[in-house]
């Protein structure tokens, strides 16, 4: 849309002027002052200088460029305007221009009319105009809707009168200024506080009051006088700013709504105007009725387009469409004047703005059929009145409205069809849905515009061509050129589009942006044939501008795509490959040419005369530095040889031989030159090494045999440091020459060594010649027709299977047994494990063998394997698994066995352990096929003992410390300062551990002992152990039968004023071994987790102990009552002894006892029992004094303990009745 006028198609929104928040003057951008002076706006008063002014100003700058866009005005949004800041001086158009001094005017009081009126002798439209771009940029850039005078107001009480005073003055000379000019611009005042004048935050009683003052002496709306008070920061005074736009904007609505009434008041009138001088020219006549309703309703359109109100504004643009192309405006022009290219031109631009408002209003529908109408409306009128349509200047019309569509849809910017959204056209609006539409009446993406303007751009071109030379020559001075035949609306004439000498238009160039444009939108949806078409089409016309490296980077892609290839655009790859083979050698890429030769070659192709069709002359005539080096897959470029390859049989065995065929297939052009490849390579998937064939010069002559088989010999190749004895690639030569058309099947056999299945996978093909190396790579594809065996005298091959190219290759039979010799029942936890691994050969002759272990579990420990005098080994533990590889175990004879130890070290816990033990092996015979037998063996590892604990107070014998005996208290070592010994509180405990063998045999058990692990807290703990085993070759235990062994724990607080708990872990360790081990192999340990128990608590217990004398009828039993205060405190319990049926006592039945801060107490009773061999039950309750709380009574030796109280044992008069009580209170 760039060939339109300026400002012609514009959105237009409404101008708001702010003066004084800068210093620049504005300038009238019109020609309007021709019959006039330029009206001004001054004001005395200095402009703003603040930082509130910059702000101000900058966002009114974006308010501005914002009300630049085409998008649609949203219901959410509050304005949409374009905002100019200026200084204190602003120029307005005159509302009336003046007089020429050489016109004489018919009547006495001419009647003077607007410099942009057809009426006034000054205006470009005098007098048969219809309307032009001025008018309209008049009321979008120059006159606007309200005009803003921005002041500040002093805060100097002795100059604030006469400043507001100087202020008035100035806004009531503004205000006689405009009603002067007389244009209906409103008038609005805006005071802007600066921030550290001393301005208040906020309105004060006394700003309202100058405010009210200043709004009284200049008459002002009380709705245009606004006042911006110091803001607490930017976004706070945009806020305000805003503000003020959104209520101005109704202002400026207003203002457009009444120059709207205004234009539809004269139309009403029906009266024609006359001009202030008549025309003087006999051909020139003034405007007529229809003329002037024109004018009325176009001018109606724009004000209703600047209130954004779009029913009205495309109703008048209608009324004033059909007005302009009916037979009283446009028929009456005559098609050689110039103002039928102006009445051509408002027909356009009313299109388009009429276009641009149903895609506003979301109507796409009615805008495509709205383009198409005018099209055709227009296409009628040239073909009635004016020079037709079969001329470069109506293609170039139609290239150009193809064009507007497309720009008008990317400005609007409608989010259906943006490139995310990937809809290729808009669906149908309401009004139109239940009509039966045509695809071209859907709005489509504008890469479908853009396609249209680039084939009428080819029109004009062809046409362009098309016109004779007499009529390209330019115009001579002398005599004037008759150019009456050409329309030339919108672009040049015959001598300037296309030039005898020099250049014209440059149509390639102008088709190359519309193609790029196209191709990007359809690329961004998908649409990749179309993308690839344009491509092309653009290509072309870059090779018409010689801009190879351009046509390189459009063809590239395209060639390197594989879609025209595989649904056979024959046509559309020959035109391609030459188009590019051409920028290539332009731009000197000779590898690019010789992959397009590659191509090019192959017959399918047309074949073009005088063509050499000779790969080694695909350089010549070309300068390179380097020589090229080609590497051209299946997907970049399609050649002509094809491959195929195949196995004789389906199955075979690991050691034999394969027979196998691979064919190279050439479809060359007939007539081309031989080509010679330089070797094959063929690779594998699967455990076949790659195959690799020279070429290799012969003297048979085979070119007029269509099939040629050539037997080939492999040859295995070995690296010598290579630690397997298996080839690393097959190796062999034959003649690589291929004829054109020609097949040459290559016939081997294959050894085979790996077992598993086989498939070819690629065919490389290597070609190296003086001026250049080539490398095609052949894939073989699952939709590859399988391809029979070739027989010698036979042109056709043999049919064979479907998967003629997979081979399933069987394992040799292993005869090498792996066994475990000597092997337990079960293995257990903390021993070290040896497993013997016999490998016993029954093969026929000697193996070569190497042995891989790989053991897999949770937690593996380490492994160690001594094997042919070397010891193998990992390193540390490892989780998940571990292996030992590469074990040499060197030559085992025929029927011979060898026996190696593996060593695994002891796990703690049970494990689960898979070994896997993996035996290679090759024979003296034949070396290249390894052989392999794999045996499994599951190890499962338990722990040899399980324990229960029970952990039970006892009564410390030793006093404790006091606070009152300073001596020990303070034992620190002199010399080095460290504290010798603990001095803090004691306790002692006792653990039970009830251990039982898990073991399915019977173990002996060497030692058992507690370990303290760990301590929380500052103390110091001693085991010792209260039961020996006294068997020298210790305790034979047998499965599932429970042991006791009992240790001493005495716990003491390294500090005497320490009142922190003290928690101690214990860990319970038995030594042992297997029954029937020998008694100088070393020991195993179990370590079993006995858990966390408090040691040294910080509240009061109480201890029960007894002392029995001889067991008589007279004897009593001494009970004794430890209390112990760990705490601070002092604290006072109460003793209560209830008497009893049972037993009699001597003591105190009440008693109480004060203790000390750390301190022990002892109360003691004598009981005297009435029977023997039974328990008695003291009615003993001990209460705290103070929290009248009872405390628990811990039994020791001899006693226990139920939910009614404390239980003694009393002794009977036997001796079995003592051994029967002392192995009862043991339990306990």
């Amino acid at each position: 849309m760039d060939g339109y006028p300026l400002g012609s198609l514009d959105h237009n929104v409404p101008l708001l002027i702010f003066s004084g928040l800068t210093s620049t003057s504005s300038e009238i951008e019109l020609d309007a002052n021709r019959g006039g002076e330029v009206a001004l706006l001054r004001s005395d008063l200095p402009p703003l200088n603040s930082k509130e002014a910059e702000l101000l100003a900058q966002h009114f700058e974006n308010v501005d460029n914002e009300g630049q866009s085409w998008r649609a005005v949203s219901r959410e949004e509050p304005y949409r305007l374009r905002v100019k800041t200026v200084g204190r001086t602003y120029a307005l158009p005159p509302k009336r221009a003046s007089l020429p001094k050489d016109a004489e005017p018919t009547r006495p009081n001419p009647i003077l009319r607007s410099p942009f009126s057809p009426l006034s002798p000054s205006s470009t439209l005098y007098p048969d105009g219809l309307m032009n771009a001025q008018w309209i940029q008049k009321h979008q850039e120059v006159v606007p809707s309200v005009f803003a005078c921005c002041y500040c107001l002093t805060n100097d009480p002795a100059s604030a009168t006469l400043e507001d005073n100087r202020i008035k003055t100035d806004i009531n000379k503004i205000k006689a200024a405009l009603t002067e000019i007389g244009h209906k611009t409103r008038l609005a005042v805006i005071f802007v506080q600066r921030e550290g004048d001393g301005s208040s935050p906020s309105i004060t009683d006394q700003i309202s009051e100058r405010l009210e003052t200043i709004r009284k002496g200049t008459a002002m709306d009380p709705k245009a006088i606004f006042y911006i008070h110091p803001q607490d920061s930017p976004t706070d005074l945009k806020q305000v700013a805003d503000s003020i736009l959104a209520s101005l904007y109704g202002t400026a609505i207003e203002y457009y709504r009444d120059l709207g009434r205004h234009a539809r008041k004269k139309r009403s009138r029906g009266i024609v105007p006359q001009p202030t001088v008549p025309p003087t020219s006999g051909t020139s006549q003034t405007l007529s009725m229809p003329d002037w309703n024109f004018r009325y309703d176009f001018k109606t359109a724009i004000f209703s387009e600047f209130r954004q109100e779009f029913d009205p504004a495309i109703r008048s643009f209608e009324q004033s469409y059909e007005i302009l192309l009916g037979q009283d405006v446009m028929d009456t022009i005559p098609s050689w004047s110039p103002r039928w290219n102006e009445a051509r031109l408002l027909a356009d631009i009313i299109s388009i703005r009429c276009l641009r408002l149903h895609l506003w209003m979301n109507q796409p529908s009615l805008a495509v059929r709205r383009w198409q109408a005018h099209r055709d409306r227009i296409g009628d009128l040239v073909d009635r009145r004016g020079k037709g349509t079969n001329n470069y200047g109506w293609q170039a019309w139609e290239a150009r409205w193809a064009l507007a569509m497309a720009q008008l849809t990317e400005r609007v910017e409608l989010p259906g069809l943006a490139p995310s959204s990937m809809n290729l056209y808009l669906q149908p609006e309401k009004a139109v849905l239940g009509e039966r539409l045509h695809p071209w009446e859907l709005l489509h993406h504008t890469g479908y515009w853009y396609r249209i303007a680039a084939r009428h751009i080819s029109a004009r071109r062809t046409l362009a061509l098309m016109i004779p030379e007499e009529d390209r020559a330019p115009p001579d001075e002398s005599k004037t050129k008759d150019s009456q035949h050409y329309d030339t609306y919108l672009c040049p004439p015959p001598y300037k589009e296309n030039p005898i000498q020099g250049d014209g238009v440059n149509h390639a160039q102008l088709m190359i942006d519309c193609l790029i444009a196209a191709r990007t939108q359809f690329q961004g949806r998908k649409q990749l044939r179309l993308a690839a078409e344009l491509s092309l089409e653009c290509a072309r016309e870059m090779a018409k501008l010689e801009d190879w490296q351009d046509v390189l980077a459009m063809l590239r892609p395209l060639w390197e795509d594989l879609s025209f290839r595989s649904e056979n655009w024959v046509d559309i790859s020959e035109e391609l490959c030459w188009l590019m083979r051409q920028a290539a050698v332009a731009s000197g890429r000779g590898e690019l040419v010789v992959a397009i030769d590659w191509e090019l070659i192959n017959k399918k192709f047309t074949k073009r005369p005088h063509w050499h069709y000779d790969l080694s002359k695909c350089l010549d005539g070309m300068k390179l530095e380097v020589k090229p080096s080609v590497d051209v897959s299946d997907g970049s470029a399609t050649g002509f040889i094809s491959t195929s390859f195949v196995f004789r049989n389906k199955e075979s065995r690991a050691g034999d031989f394969c027979q196998a065929q691979l064919s190279l297939a050439s479809n060359a052009m007939p007539g081309s030159a031989p080509v010679t490849l330089s070797n094959v390579r063929v690779e594998f998937e699967g455990s076949l090494k790659p195959i690799t064939l020279e070429h290799a010069p012969s003297d048979e002559k085979g070119a007029g045999c269509p099939v040629s088989i050539r037997l080939v010999t492999l040859d295995e190749e070995f690296l010598d440091d290579s630690n397997d004895d298996l080839p690393t690639k097959l190796n062999g030569s034959c003649d690589l020459t291929l004829q054109a058309g020609q097949r040459v099947v290559i016939e081997m056999a294959i050894p085979l060594r790996e077992a598993g299945d086989v498939e070819p996978s690629t065919v490389t093909l290597n070609m190296n010649t003086k001026t250049f190396d080539l490398t095609s790579n052949l894939p073989f594809r699952d939709t590859d027709a399988a391809v029979g065996w070739f027989i010698p005298g036979s042109s056709k091959p043999r049919k064979v299977r479907a998967d003629s190219r997979m081979l399933t290759i069987q394992p040799r039979p292993p005869k090498l047994d792996i066994k475990i010799a000597r092997q337990l029942q079960q293995y257990y936890a903390n021993e070290p494990i040896a497993l013997n691994v016999v490998l016993e050969n029954n093969e026929d002759e000697a193996a070569t063998t190497k042995l891989d272990i790989h053991v897999l579990g949770k937690l593996i420990p380490k492994l160690h394997v001594g094997a042919g005098g070397k010891d193998y080994a990992t390193e540390t533990r490892v989780e998940e698994e571990a292996e030992l590889t590469g074990i040499n175990l060197g030559k085992i004879e025929s029927s011979a066995s060898q026996e190696i130890v593996l060593g695994i070290e002891p796990i703690d816990g049970p494990m689960t352990y898979e070994l896997q033990l993996r035996a290679t092996y090759h024979l003296e015979t034949d070396s290249a096929t390894p052989i392999i037998q794999v045996s499994t063996v599951q190890l499962n590892l338990v722990n040899a003992f399980e324990a229960n604990y029970d952990l039970v107070p006892r009564l410390h014998p030793d006093p404790w410390p006091s606070l009152f005996d300073p001596e020990g208290l303070d034992d620190i070592h002199e010399e080095d300062g460290k504290q010798r010994r603990p001095i803090g509180l004691i306790q002692r405990w006792c653990l039970l551990s009830h251990y039982a063998s898990f073991a399915q045999e019977d173990v002996r058990v060497l030692d058992t002992e507690v370990e303290v692990t760990e301590t929380v807290g500052s103390a110091r703990s001693v085991v010792r152990k209260m039961t020996e085993i006294t068997e020298p070759d210790g305790l034979l235990v047998e499965p599932k039968t429970m042991h006791e062994a009992q240790f001493e724990i005495e716990a003491q607080k390294m500090q005497l004023e320490d009142r922190s708990p003290v928690s101690i872990d214990l860990a319970f360790k038995i030594k042992w071994r297997r029954a029937d081990a020998a008694p100088e192999s070393p020991a195993n340990t179990t370590t079993l987790p006995v858990g966390r128990y408090l040691v040294l608590g910080s509240e009061p217990r109480v201890l029960a102990t007894t002392f029995h004398g001889e067991p008589d009828e007279t004897s009593t039993i001494q009970l004794d009552i430890s209390i112990e205060n760990p705490s601070n405190h002092l604290l006072t319990f109460g003793l209560t002894m209830d008497p009893s049926d049972e037993f009699a006592f001597s003591g105190a039945k009440q008693t109480t006892l004060h203790m000390l801060p750390m301190s022990r107490r002892t109360a003691t009773y004598r009981l005297l029992p009435y029977q023997r061999g039974c328990y008695i039950r003291p009615g003993l309750v001990v209460r705290d004094k103070y929290f009248q709380k009872v405390l628990r009574i811990i039994p020791t030796e001899g006693m226990k303990i139920d939910k009614d109280g404390l239980l003694v044992w009393v002794p009977g008069l036997e001796e079995g009745e003592e051994g029967e009580v002392g192995e009862e209170a043991a339990q306990l």
